[in-house]
């Protein structure tokens, strides 16, 4: 095999890439946008080009996005918001043992 047929065999699969992105890419705009994102539905001849080389090239991402879209953009992940939530969660759990007469330590360790 020689490097004028590996360099093919890339072309070709970047080819078909974004030859499928394109086809993704298309109704994905038009219609799949206002579906993963609610804020996207009304959106504009000018928002929809310009979403539209990124939506080729994300594909993929996008269509499992599109597959179980709900409207509504997913709450994002990161160690601050799980730090909060636990934060809440303990705090809230607390507060469900005070209303039901259990005790709970504070920071100091007295009740």
């Amino acid at each position: 095999m020689e490097a004028i047929d590996v360099a093919e065999g890339l072309v070709t699969a970047l080819g078909v890439y974004l030859g499928l992105g394109l086809l993704f890419a298309v109704p994905f705009v038009w219609v799949g946008a206002g579906r993963v994102d609610s804020n996207a539905a009304g959106g504009t001849l000018g928002f929809r080009l310009l979403i539209l080389p990124g939506s080729i090239l994300l594909w993929p991402l996008l269509l499992r996005r599109w597959i179980g879209a709900t409207g509504a953009p997913p709450i994002e992940r990161n160690a601050h918001r799980d730090a909060a939530g636990e934060a809440v969660s303990a705090a809230a759990g607390a507060a469900a043992g005070d209303a039901a007469g259990g005790t709970h330590t504070g920071a100091a360790g007295s009740p």
